[in-house]
């Protein structure tokens, strides 16, 4: 977790229950609970294994067009730093603490962010991207075949 003004502080948050009505709960790695107001907090990282800044050597833009099916969005701190993500299509997910996104860097160290909507100054949805559509094969039309006989053409005598 990255805070302004304060040192990083590792820990651990349970994904469902972390995010408080007045700030987030971390159980830090010396066990004690600490709760944290979110006009402190700038963004919450879900790392992989602790020990690295999960800032330092990762991407914070898009190289190009993300795979990801979802919204494209940028962000911009009060801090003037940026980041962009990926967030699911459904604007129900927009909480009203924040927002919780996957960075660009896949293979890295992060695997999403939660972002406070009070350490934001700028929100802008870059693009809106689709799941790449399945391929199918197109099957060949066929003509239709004539009408097969029924009935016969001759009246049948009783």
């Amino acid at each position: 977790m990255r805070r302004f003004g304060h040192e990083p502080l590792e820990g651990y948050v349970s994904p469902q229950r972390f995010l408080q009505t007045d700030g987030i709960e971390v159980l830090a790695r010396s066990a004690e609970a600490v709760f944290i107001p979110y006009d402190q907090v700038r963004a919450v990282y879900f790392v992989r294994q602790f020990g690295e800044s999960p800032d330092r050597n990762q991407r914070k833009v898009f190289a190009s067009r993300p795979k990801l099916g979802g919204l494209w969005v940028r962000m911009r701190f009060l801090d003037g730093e940026e980041l962009e993500g990926v967030i699911p299509n459904d604007l129900r997910i927009m909480g009203e603490h924040g927002v919780t996104l996957t960075p660009p860097d896949s293979k890295g160290n992060t695997q999403r962010v939660f972002v406070p909507s009070r350490a934001l100054d700028t929100f802008v949805v870059m693009g809106v991207i689709g799941k790449p559509r399945l391929r199918t094969r197109q099957q060949p039309v066929l003509e239709p075949a004539a009408q097969l006989p029924l009935f016969s053409e001759q009246p049948v005598q009783a």
